[in-house]
C-alpha cells in the first residue's frame, strides 16, 4: 500500500462551496457540498476513487498542480491505496 498527499482547493461557490484536487482535475476529480466540511469530506471521497481508478489503469498518478492555483483556501487529503 501507497498514500498520496494531494492539495486540494475548498472555496464558496453561489451558496454551498466547491471543492477540486488540481493535480487530478483532468480526471474528473471535482465536487460541492452544502457546506464547506461537506465539499471537503466529499473531495477526499473523490480523491480516493480516481487514485484507486488510476492505479487499476496502470496510469501514473500525477504528483502536483499543474501551473499556479489561485485559491481561496487549500489544503491537502491523503489516500492509502
Amino acid at each position: 500500500m501507497r498514500t498520496y498527499t494531494f492539495k486540494v482547493v475548498v472555496e464558496p461557490d453561489d451558496g454551498r462551496w466547491h471543492a477540486h484536487c488540481p493535480a487530478l482535475d483532468r480526471y474528473g476529480a471535482a465536487t460541492w457540498g452544502d457546506t464547506e466540511e461537506e465539499a471537503f469530506r466529499n473531495i477526499r471521497e473523490v480523491v480516493q476513487m480516481v487514485v484507486e481508478e488510476l492505479r487499476e489503469d496502470g496510469i501514473a498518478i500525477p504528483e502536483g498542480p499543474h501551473g499556479d492555483v489561485d485559491v481561496y483556501q487549500d489544503t491537502r487529503v491523503a489516500v492509502t491505496v
